[in-house]
């Protein structure tokens, strides 16, 4: 049974189909694992190898992936619903396979080695631009870009003596599956040199660099390692976990007054996204930077909150929601000024007037009580009648400007046609009076 690549779209005449991922557990206790029967499959359907997918499944589930590329065996280790790895694989195909701009999935992953880049290219509406995510995946397509055989992904592209030795002693299971990382088993150990020049692996002797640059260079290594861990593991939280995080980082700019610092807001702001939470953020913001004396603060606060709500309709929902919790927090100092604190919110263009209307036309309990809200909306209404009219009005503007422009141009197209109908006669009055003066004696 197939079931459409992109599972938002409900059209079953939908053309790109995957099929439903099936799942086998197998083994007992410690040895538990699942298989996932079509893997090959699906990821055929999706123009992605099934390594891909796999490690995707054991980054997100915190389990060890094992592929056995002979069999076409791809396995998650652990006890896992075919239901809920179906859900995963909606995670994996939003962030690697549908095109960011049309939602379709005719992308081709180009990689960057050099660069350390991964860009998405889009056969459907011709778009081009680079992956941005954090996810553990990306380091592994970085070592495994999709054009490599994917018999040798994730294992060591240098293989000689040592690889064949370890298949002679049985260093593989008993399954003939492999391990993804299963490269480092026998690797040297990094900036390492050869002390004896032999080619016989058994009489190879290794020595591990020490020199201070080396040691600096491992040492960056594990710390962007950590870094890169923590990134992955945030992500993993609770949307709550997640801006609490970031409400810990604007508490702590703001305590020591760093807050308008350009640097500041934008390191702010790609927290935010790196978080996912960039769209909510405004709500944490009301609560960090505004009091009795919001008209104040928005102006002194307006860059920071403008890289949250330009342009972006949804966080400007969630800021007013922010707003009418200040307000009703200093209900007795705030309430007379509700009118005067949308008009300095438009004016700074951080709300918009479609985002204040459309807030205006329905009143809601989700921030505040209803009778506090129904209060607000109704200080705010001279405010937002204003609003209204003012677009009546420019648009009534705009179409007299038109009509004007209309008379004006049939004018500038008739004019000169009347001036040649008022020649002609002038003309042909001229040519009689030269038959006139013609003396018939000369002739």
């Amino acid at each position: 049974m197939s079931v459409n690549v992109n599972r938002n779209v409900s059209d079953v005449f939908y053309r790109y189909k995957m099929p439903r991922l099936t799942a086998k557990v197998e083994g007992k206790g410690n040895g538990i694992k699942t298989v996932i029967v079509n893997m090959t499959d699906i990821a055929k359907a999706l123009g992605r190898p099934p390594t891909y997918p796999t490690k995707y499944f054991g980054c997100e589930l915190g389990a060890q992936t094992l592929f056995d590329f002979k069999n076409e065996r791809y396995i998650v280790n652990g006890s896992h619903d075919a239901n809920k790895l179906q859900d995963l694989l909606d995670g994996f195909i939003r962030k690697f396979v549908l095109c960011p701009e049309c939602d379709n999935p005719e992308t081709d992953l180009l990689v960057s080695t050099k660069r350390n880049t991964i860009s998405q290219g889009c056969k459907a509406c011709g778009y081009h631009g680079q992956i941005e995510s954090n996810h553990k995946l990306v380091t592994y397509i970085l070592k495994n870009p999709p054009t490599l055989n994917p018999a040798m992904q994730g294992s060591s592209l240098t293989e000689g003596k040592r690889s064949k030795r370890s298949k002679k002693n049985g260093d593989t299971n008993t399954n003939g599956e492999c391990q993804d990382d299963q490269d480092m088993v026998d690797a040297p150990p990094p900036d390492s040199t050869i002390k004896n020049g032999s080619g016989d692996d058994d009489e190879t002797e290794w020595t591990v660099d020490v020199s201070e640059e080396a040691v600096r260079a491992r040492m960056q290594d594990l710390t962007d390692g950590a870094k890169n861990m923590t990134i992955s593991d945030d992500l993993e939280k609770t949307e709550k976990e997640r801006i609490d995080i970031l409400y810990s980082l604007v508490k702590t700019k703001r305590d020591s007054n760093q807050l308008e610092d350009l640097a500041v807001q934008k390191e702010i702001a790609n927290e935010a996204e790196r978080l996912e939470v960039k769209t909510k953020a405004p709500l944490l913001l009301c609560e960090l930077l505004f009091d009795q004396n919001i008209l104040s603060q928005t102006k002194k606060y307006r860059k920071l909150i403008l890289r949250f709500t330009l342009n972006d309709k949804k966080a400007q929902r969630y800021l007013m929601g922010g707003i009418e919790q200040v307000i009703a927090l200093h209900k007795d100092q705030l309430m007379a000024k509700v009118p005067n604190i949308l008009k300095v919110l438009y004016d700074l263009d951080i709300l918009s007037e479609s985002a204040i209307i459309e807030w205006s036309e329905k009143v809601s309990k989700k921030y505040i009580s209803k009778e506090i809200s129904q209060e607000i909306h109704d200080k705010a209404a001279p405010f937002v009648k204003w609003l209204k009219e003012a677009e009546e009005e420019e648009s009534d503007s705009e179409e007299s400007e038109s009509d004007v422009e209309i008379e004006y141009n049939d004018r500038a197209q008739i004019s000169p046609l009347k001036q040649k109908v008022q020649e002609a006669p002038a003309k042909k009055i001229q040519e009689e009076d030269d038959v006139a003066d013609v003396d018939i004696d000369a002739i």
